[in-house]
């Protein structure tokens, strides 16, 4: 799966979630799981589970942007897939 996530460098903080580009969202289309910083990949894996409502394929686009922005954020993920989380 190719990843939809790209940094958002003028938002800086979180002030208002509205205003995010989908392309800082682990699940873009429903905006959900911002990834703006190493603590929101951090949480976005931790709470990967709780996200209802979304498909095996939207699990697997969010998981190459989880991965994508650790990547860049310095987050180490030692998961293959969203299917090891939690093991």
């Amino acid at each position: 799966m190719q990843a939809t996530w790209s940094p958002d460098t003028e938002h800086g903080k979180i002030h208002n979630r509205a205003e995010l580009p989908e392309s800082v969202f682990a699940f873009p289309l429903q905006r959900k799981e911002p990834l703006t910083d190493a603590n929101h990949v951090r949480d976005a894996l931790a709470r990967f589970d709780q996200v209802d409502g979304v498909s095996d394929s939207d699990r697997d686009l969010a998981f190459a942007n989880i991965k994508k922005a650790a990547s860049y954020y310095g987050v180490d993920v030692r998961e293959q897939s969203w299917r090891d989380l939690g093991r």
